[in-house]
């Protein structure tokens, strides 16, 4: 059986995929996640802590996902590439269901610092992780944004289309 913060963390991400950030209230999630109101502010101390824990457990599982997918790839150009695939796997696990760091961002406002970091930090770590494997500055940019691109535009027209012809294109752009 998961614990309570397991089961807070897990029906957070249900809830804030189906209804977004600022429609889903902390009664809802004690409800659903089945826990006594006190175990949920042991956890957390507010809905904004909680959004910062989720994101960070996302980023965990997320990366975790992408390494676990790429993990036979030996060439850093190849990696890349499926890397392209890898969000088409994802689209498919969960339904196109897009970026959670983007889809909590277009909700909270800008001077929200906590949560914000949280989400820069996770993409500063995305557009590191190109940089590593290209160590071209302005090539790893320019895959990275082709990279958040196709997320946002297969969650739009819930579609693997774009995805496809974006890795045709990295294909091209990768030496």
């Amino acid at each position: 059986m998961k614990s309570p913060r397991e089961r807070i963390i897990e029906t957070t991400f249900q809830l804030f995929a189906r209804q977004g950030y600022n429609s889903t209230g902390i009664n809802q999630i004690i409800s659903e996640a089945e826990v006594a109101r006190a175990s949920f502010y042991q956890y957390f101390k507010s809905k904004e802590d909680l959004c910062a824990e989720f994101l960070k457990v996302r980023h965990e599982y997320w990366f975790n996902e992408l390494h676990n997918f790429l993990t036979k790839e030996k060439e850093s150009k190849y990696k890349i590439i499926k890397a392209f695939d890898f969000l088409i796997y994802m689209n498919q696990k969960e339904n196109f269901r897009g970026c959670s760091f983007l889809n909590i961002l277009s909700e909270i406002p800008m001077d929200n610092v906590k949560i914000l970091s949280v989400i820069q930090s996770h993409k500063a770590d995305l557009r590191n992780y190109f940089l590593e494997l290209l160590a071209d500055d302005m090539l790893s940019d320019h895959i990275y944004m082709l990279f958040e691109s196709s997320i946002i535009e297969s969650q739009l027209f819930k579609s693997d289309e774009l995805i496809e012809k974006t890795k045709r294109i990295v294909i091209n752009l990768i030496p």
